[in-house]
């Protein structure tokens, strides 16, 4: 199963010096309007004294039940936002970083959070995590009794214009950029290849990219299967139907391994460790030997067809960052690949 931050430690969040600035009487929260298919259930709140992110739920009638894990609330989608420390003191315009959760996981997550407040401290750059619970940001093939799951016109075609037109955003492809995690590796190459007019940079944090790889397949139907994923469970068939030839041909035209074309002209970043120590959490260990294989093939067919990219294959991590063991949802190395990720887009970001 491909795990995310969830699975780091609090430990963890301690070790990279994670504190909340103070707070200023000015910073109000934004409030936020109905738009694009959104209904905005509840109004953005502060997550905590540093006054950079705040958390708000809409309702879609493209995903209107949602599958659930722990505190989520039926037919509502958490989205997070963290913001530059000065934007709620300026009349400035910012571009937008759109990051992906894996699975299972959750947007209000703090280690999501924390892992962005700490890359983008003293950046101009506004950061959007949303809601993507099981759903391998995908429009589903066969949801069954959970009704429609349209993730992908959720999150484009909704919350993309509906973020550029509640906050001062540059709203234009050299204002956005895309980033996953795990699942949300998936998602981000997946989404910047179907909407390349919407991205200008994509990344990808130990992604699972291969939908024809069998440990790929392995994964995603243990997402939808399994209750740690989210209530209730769906069919093996849900997202994207038979995972088996003949009946496979929606797995096909969805891996982003091999429709790699429509990313030319825009800038690419993949980051994969080779999980390290197999004997030292080998679950993490051996998911990320798999989506390694699945990164390498990505990165060949991008050579393949020309397109300029980088991969940063750092092994076992010990050369990437300090306490970066190379395993799957390794918190230090995600901050590493976070870090990373933020310098180079805001090279080809608009700023101004």
């Amino acid at each position: 199963m491909l795990r995310t931050f969830a699975a780091a430690s609090a430990a963890g969040m301690v070790a990279l010096g994670l504190c909340a600035p103070a707070a200023n009487a000015e910073d109000e929260v934004p409030r936020l309007a109905d738009g694009f298919g959104l209904t905005v259930k509840r109004q953005p709140e502060w997550l905590d004294g540093g006054h950079r992110s705040f958390v708000f739920s809409v309702a879609t009638d493209e995903v209107p039940n949602p599958t659930l894990l722990s505190d989520q609330t039926a037919g509502q989608h958490d989205i997070v936002v963290t913001l530059p420390e000065d934007y709620t003191r300026s009349e400035a315009r910012y571009p937008v970083l759109y990051s992906l959760h894996g699975n299972p996981d959750w947007p209000t997550n703090p280690y999501l959070r924390q892992v962005s407040e700490q890359a983008t401290a003293g950046k101009p750059l506004i950061t959007v995590h949303p809601n993507g619970v099981r759903s391998w940001y995908s429009n589903w093939v066969n949801p069954g009794g959970v009704g429609p799951q349209n993730w992908e016109t959720f999150h484009l075609d909704q919350l993309v214009p509906f973020i550029d037109a509640n906050l001062r955003t540059f709203a234009e492809r050299d204002g956005r950029a895309i980033v996953g995690h795990s699942m949300g590796g998936f998602g981000a190459l997946h989404y910047a290849e179907h909407r390349p007019d919407l991205f200008s940079y994509v990344g990808s944090f130990s992604g699972g990219l291969d939908l024809l790889n069998q440990k790929v397949r392995a994964a995603v139907i243990g997402t939808e299967v399994s209750p740690g994923s989210g209530t209730p469970t769906v069919g093996a068939d849900a997202i994207f139907g038979p995972p088996v030839w003949p009946l496979d041909g929606v797995w096909n035209a969805q891996s982003p391994a091999q429709h790699v074309e429509s990313l030319r002209g825009m800038g690419v970043a993949l980051y994969s460790g080779n999980g390290g120590d197999p004997l030292v959490a080998p679950v993490q260990s051996v998911t990320e030997q798999g989506v390694r294989e699945t990164n390498v093939v990505t990165s060949q067919n991008l050579t393949a067809a020309g397109i300029p990219h980088e991969f940063l294959d750092y092994g076992d991590g010990s050369s990437w960052a300090p306490g970066c063991s190379g395993k799957h949802a390794d918190i230090q190395c995600l901050q590493k690949d976070m870090d990373h990720y933020v310098g180079l887009i805001l090279e080809r970001l608009r700023t101004r």
